[in-house]
């Protein structure tokens, strides 16, 4: 894809993350940096391009394409066709979806508003195709290509939607400028539903589900968006964040892992608000207040985000470190890489990050669906949609995974 200059954009693309101070920590296998990377950071005020790294280039928008179905939502809520409290049924169709989801069975309903929270939060594939069969009037594949017309309606010209979940079609695809500009529409057009996007956890059935997104916690000023993840994408995020009355909407595709995303996600972010004269702001980290959860929590000095009332997350500015020779653990049901367990190293205890499964991450292939084409959708393009640099590689495995 990117031709006879691929050296030059490669070169760009390095010298982009130099400038953001995290190019020496970058590994040679990241994929920060390969063919699948594309990032975008935007003025929202203005809708300015501060930051662009192959902005236009086809990618695989994995869960981001939930933006999409929950924009939809937003806009059928607006007109009257559906209130919070309707009810959405779950097809068998929708039950059979591959995670990450919320285990809904067949016949079960729940509400428009549990179907948002779930997809804003645990970024539940069964209930993303539940909401789009509902909005779709009985057929997700209608729904898609009801998602690809409104796309182009809101210039989003290299976009195609097949599913309302994201989950690996090799004709569904995205650049990291459309959903950048996605992001924006979303906060633009619906300023009150739009805290949505900010709410910590979501309780369904007697279970919390917690927000993926961990810049919520861990990147000072930020309040959405989504984040996304399949094999064939590698980890995405579409993230918002404000500082001194200054807001940013930024796109990151192509991570390796989901905590080497979140990392250049935010050096983005800082090297965005530091062009437009934001002063950086000191490092944060997230806590929970929970039963017996630390003796030290007296040592730190809480504060709150400033979020939205009712979707607001307890922080804690790092002071004291732990006492020497306490083995410990922060106890935190919370999947989260701010999770701990004790090591020992020379004899000393040493914490060490959890590893953790994110949103269907996995180490098996997967095989994105090649479907018949949408009349709809071509029309709408006025030809067959670019296929991303990153080919998908079809597997025997016949699981899909997304998040």
């Amino acid at each position: 894809m990117f031709g006879t200059s691929a050296s030059l954009r490669l070169r760009a693309i390095r010298a982009l993350m130099l400038a953001c101070g995290i190019g020496a920590a970058v590994p040679a296998s990241a994929q920060i940096g390969s063919e699948r990377y594309a990032a975008i950071v935007v003025d929202a005020r203005t809708g300015n391009a501060l930051i662009a790294a192959s902005p236009d280039e086809r990618r695989y928008p994995a869960s981001l394409t939930k933006m999409m179905t929950v924009y939809m939502a937003f806009e059928a809520l607006r007109d009257g066709r559906i209130t919070l409290s309707t009810p959405v049924p779950v097809s068998y169709s929708a039950a059979s979806m591959a995670p990450s989801k919320l285990g809904l069975a067949p016949g079960m309903n729940l509400t428009v508003e549990e179907a948002i929270l779930a997809l804003v939060t645990k970024s539940a594939n069964d209930a993303a195709a539940a909401l789009g069969e509902l909005l779709g009037g009985g057929s997700e594949d209608r729904f898609a290509q009801m998602m690809t017309l409104r796309a182009r309606g809101l210039g989003m010209t290299r976009t195609t939607f097949r599913n309302a979940s994201g989950l690996p079609d090799i004709d569904q695809v995205s650049t990291a400028r459309d959903m950048a500009m996605l992001g924006q529409r979303l906060i633009r057009d619906f300023p009150d539903r739009y805290t949505f996007f900010s709410t910590p956890h979501f309780v369904f059935r007697g279970r919390t589900h917690w927000n993926h997104n961990r810049l919520l916690n861990e990147y000072e000023g930020a309040d959405g968006i989504k984040t996304g993840y399949v094999d064939d994408s590698g980890f995405n995020l579409v993230a918002s964040a404000q500082r001194d009355g200054i807001r940013l909407v930024a796109a990151v595709f192509g991570g390796r892992t989901g905590r080497e995303r979140d990392r250049h996600m935010m050096a983005l972010l800082d090297q965005g608000f530091a062009g437009l004269g934001v002063a950086p702001r000191d490092a944060m980290v997230a806590r929970r207040a929970m039963p017996g959860m630390m003796a030290s929590a007296s040592a730190a000095t809480l504060a709150r985000t400033g979020r939205p009332a009712g979707r607001q997350v307890v922080v804690a500015r790092r002071s004291a470190p732990a006492p020497k020779g306490s083995a410990f653990r922060l106890v935190d049901t919370r999947p989260s890489l701010l999770r701990m367990t004790a090591a020992t190293k020379g004899g000393k205890p040493v914490a060490r990050p959890v590893a953790r499964i994110e949103q269907g991450d996995t180490s098996r292939g997967t095989a994105p669906v090649r479907r018949p084409p949408a009349v709809a959708s071509k029309a709408a393009s006025g030809k067959a949609a670019e296929k991303p640099a990153a080919k998908p590689v079809k597997t025997a495995s016949a699981s899909r995974r997304a998040g």
